[in-house]
C-alpha cells in the first residue's frame, strides 16, 4: 500500500470514530456547564495504576476543581480493582496491577452524589519500545538556538501507528550567591533593631527540581508504510533557558494508543492551544470521549479511558556538552546584591525597624557579605533576593535516586 492510500485510509478511520461537534469558545458564565473530567490510563507496567476526577472550569478559575468523594472501580473479565483517593480528585488503584494483552477493561465511577458513570470496554494496546532517545543542538523554523529531544521508535508488525508522549524533567540548580553565612535576626522592636551572622546548618548552594509535561504531545505514523517514529521532536529547550545551566534530565515515556484515543487527545490539544488551558472552558458536547453518564444520558462527560502500553527512556546532558565554551544562560531571575536599612531614626527619638529586618523576618532574602563602608541610606549588609542564594526556594537538595553525574 501506498503511503498516499495510508494517509486516505488513516483519515477514514479518524474519522469513523469522530463524534466531535463545532467549539465556542464565547460560552459566558450563563452558559457554562460543569462536566465530570476523567483522565485514566491505565498501562502494561506492574503499578498502582491512576485516575484524575475534575471539574471543567471557567476560563478566570485558575485551576480545575477535584472531584472528591468518588468510587472508582475497574472492571476486568469480571475481576475488580479497586480505588482509594490518596488526595483531591486523585484515585490510586489499592493494589498493583499491570494491563494484560486480550482482557477488556471497563472503568466505574460512582461519585459523592451518587451519579454513576462507565466507559466502554477496552483492550490494551500493541506493545512498541522507544529505541533511542536522544539531543541534538539545533536551529529551530523561529531561528531559535537550544536543544532539540527527539525519539525514535519501531513496530515491525505494524500495530501501533497512534503515539501519545509525556515527560518528566529533572535539572539541577546552583544558587550563584551561595555563601555558608546567613543572618538571623535577633531584635525587630526599635530602637532594638538588630541582626548577627551565622554559620547555616544545610548547604543549600544546590538544588534538584522535577516537573511533568504540561502539553500534549502527538505522533502518527498512519500515512508511512513502515511504523516508524523517526526524530520525532518531544521536547525543545532554548538556549537561555536556565534549566539546562548545569545538568538536565528528561524521562520520555511513549503511549502507543488507539484511533479513537488518538484522535480525542487531538482534538484536546487542538482546544487548549485556542483557549491556553486544558479543561477550562470546554463545554461538554463539544469533546467527547468514551465514558457516559449511566444516571442520565443526556449528562456529558469530558475524558477517555485507555489501557495503553508504555515504554519509557531517559536521558542526561549538561550545557557544556551541547554549548561548549558559552556562557550560561541567565539565572531565573536578577540577582543584585543591595544594601538595605537595618532601622530608621526619627525625632525625638522615634523610629522603626526598617526593611532588612522586614525581609529576613519574611524570608525573602539572604545574606552576600558585610557591607564595609555603608553610604547614605545603606545598611550594614549586602544581601539578594533568596532565590540567588537559597535554591530550596526552586528544588531540594536531596540527589534523585536515578541522578547520574
Amino acid at each position: 500500500m501506498k503511503p498516499i492510500t495510508y494517509l486516505v485510509f488513516g483519515l477514514i478511520l479518524l474519522l469513523s470514530f469522530s463524534c466531535v461537534e463545532e467549539i465556542d469558545f464565547a460560552t459566558n458564565t450563563e452558559t457554562f456547564e460543569s462536566a465530570l473530567v476523567v483522565e485514566a490510563t491505565i498501562t502494561n507496567e506492574y503499578k498502582q495504576q491512576q485516575v484524575r476526577l475534575s471539574r471543567t472550569y471557567m476560563f478566570e478559575e485558575e485551576v480545575p476543581n477535584p472531584e472528591v468523594g468518588a468510587q472508582v472501580t475497574i472492571i476486568a473479565n469480571g475481576e475488580q480493582f479497586a480505588f482509594a483517593e490518596v488526595e483531591n480528585g486523585v484515585y490510586l488503584s489499592t493494589s498493583q496491577f499491570a494491563a494484560q494483552p486480550n482482557v477488556d477493561y471497563q472503568l466505574k465511577i460512582t461519585t459523592s452524589n451518587n451519579r454513576t458513570y462507565a466507559s466502554k470496554p477496552t483492550q490494551l494496546t500493541a506493545v512498541t519500545q522507544i529505541d533511542n532517545l536522544y539531543a541534538e543542538r539545533i536551529i529551530n523554523d523561529l531561528g531559535e538556538d537550544g536543544v532539540a529531544i527527539y525519539v525514535d521508535s519501531f513496530d515491525p508488525t505494524s500495530n501501533a501507528r497512534f503515539y501519545r508522549y509525556e515527560y518528566e524533567e529533572t535539572y539541577k540548580i546552583q544558587a550563584p550567591f551561595y555563601t555558608e553565612n546567613k543572618l538571623i535576626v535577633t531584635g525587630n522592636v526599635f530602637p532594638d533593631c538588630s541582626v548577627e551572622v551565622v554559620p547555616r546548618e544545610e548547604d543549600v548552594r544546590v538544588c534538584y527540581t522535577t516537573k511533568p509535561s504540561k502539553n500534549i504531545v502527538l505522533t502518527s505514523t498512519q500515512s508511512l508504510q513502515q511504523d516508524k517514529v523517526e526524530r520525532f521532536k518531544v521536547r525543545f529547550l532554548r538556549k537561555d533557558n536556565f534549566i539546562i545551566s548545569y545538568r538536565y534530565s528528561i524521562l520520555v515515556k511513549q503511549y502507543v494508543q488507539k484511533p479513537e484515543a488518538f484522535l480525542y487527545y487531538s482534538k484536546l490539544k487542538e482546544i487548549s492551544e485556542q483557549s491556553g488551558s486544558l479543561f477550562s472552558q470546554i463545554q461538554p458536547g463539544f469533546i467527547n470521549g468514551n465514558i457516559v453518564s449511566e444516571t442520565n444520558p443526556d449528562e456529558k462527560v469530558v475524558g477517555f479511558f485507555e489501557a495503553s502500553s508504555v515504554s519509557k527512556s531517559r536521558l542526561f546532558f549538561s550545557f557544556i556538552d551541547m554549548f561548549p565554551n558559552e556562557p550560561l544562560p541567565p539565572f531565573v531571575t536578577s540577582c543584585i546584591p543591595y544594601a538595605p536599612l537595618l532601622m530608621v531614626s526619627g525625632l525625638g527619638g522615634s523610629g522603626f525597624c526598617a526593611e532588612l529586618i522586614t525581609s529576613l523576618e519574611a524570608n525573602e532574602v539572604t545574606y552576600w557579605e558585610e557591607n564595609g563602608a555603608p553610604e547614605e541610606g545603606e545598611g550594614p549588609y549586602f544581601v539578594v533576593p533568596r532565590v540567588c542564594g537559597d535554591c530550596t526556594e526552586l528544588g531540594s537538595t536531596q540527589v534523585p535516586d536515578f541522578w547520574v553525574e
